[in-house]
């Protein structure tokens, strides 16, 4: 996961054409452009599965939404494919998170005649406090079940300005999906309000899981803030080492999309233990843990709880 403002100028540059090159050839190569496949419904198009999942909940039978991005796909520093654009140019929205996470996306999306709008939009950012990318808003917000009752909210405005006949309709999947979201978040503090006071602290590889920490009281550290192009030092795992040792922390964790290398070195050097996978930046298969997005709060949840009350896996 190789944050999109990392990338040097030069090849942003060579990005930049390239892409704006393949979209000229899209644009004028398809025949013509039409807002909508066989089954006839308007498309909504995401740049990852996280947002796809959220948004079918919200647009239900009346939108066909698709991600740019595969299940597994390193969102950061992605780079799109002449596919991406031609599906782009076909979408009739785009949907993106924002917040710096896509920068990759914006190169393009400027030279789409297509509405597009940033899901984040109203939420209150965390910064990342910590090395180049100290005082920038750290992009994870969908993480917080409370944010994404916000996303929700920008999802049903964005879709009933698309499709007003459904309007009622997504307002309606709108509600009953916030609902669920605050019964995961609900969920969510209680089980860390059942760990003793001492343990309520989340060790990960990425600072991607702020916000979750922030809703469920835990005390976050992590070995990086934001996944780059060189990571895990000596000086940030000896720190994540101090930390756990110090807090005598039960249980660590990683995400699905990075190597848990270096955290496996601060289980060695700690004496803590390898607490699970935990998901963020993708959902799974379908018949993998985190089909969806409330499956993915509530598998980062469970796992959580489990390793750090001391309960086997």
């Amino acid at each position: 996961m190789k944050v999109g403002f990392h990338r040097s100028p030069v090849r942003r540059r060579v990005l930049a054409a390239s892409v704006l090159s393949v979209l000229a050839f899209a644009l004028t190569g398809c025949g013509g452009i039409t807002s909508a496949e066989d089954d006839g419904k308007k498309v909504v198009l995401t740049t990852f599965t996280v947002l796809a999942d959220m948004a079918r909940n919200v647009a239900g039978e009346h939108l066909r939404v698709e991600s740019i991005t595969k299940v597994g796909a390193e969102i950061h520093g992605y780079e799109p494919t002449p596919g991406d654009i031609k599906k782009a140019a076909k979408a009739d929205l785009i949907l993106d998170n924002g917040l710096n996470l896509e920068a990759w996306f914006g190169q393009f999306v400027a030279d789409l005649d297509v509405p597009h709008a940033v899901v984040s939009d109203g939420v209150t950012p965390m910064n990342i406090g910590e090395d180049a990318y100290r005082g920038k808003p750290n992009p994870h917000a969908w993480m917080s079940p409370v944010n994404a009752q916000i996303y929700v909210d920008n999802m049903v405005r964005a879709f009933t300005d698309l499709d007003p006949e459904h309007a009622d309709a997504y307002r309606a999947n709108g509600d009953a999906y916030k609902t669920q979201l605050g019964a995961v978040r609900d969920d969510l503090v209680a089980a860390v309000n059942a760990l003793p006071a001492d343990q309520r602290a989340l060790v990960t590889c990425e600072g991607a899981f702020s916000y979750l920490a922030r809703d469920a009281g835990l005390t976050e550290k992590y070995i990086w803030p934001v996944n780059a192009e060189q990571q895990a030092t000596p000086q940030q795992i000896g720190s994540t080492i101090d930390f756990v040792r110090q807090r005598r922390v039960p249980a660590v964790f990683c995400e699905s999309t990075v190597s848990d290398a270096p955290m496996q070195r601060v289980v060695e050097a700690s004496g803590s233990r390898f607490g699970g996978v935990l998901y963020v930046d993708s959902l799974s298969e379908a018949d993998g843990p985190v089909p969806t997005y409330l499956d993915l709060i509530r598998h980062d949840a469970n796992v959580i709880a489990t390793a750090l009350s001391g309960a086997p896996k």
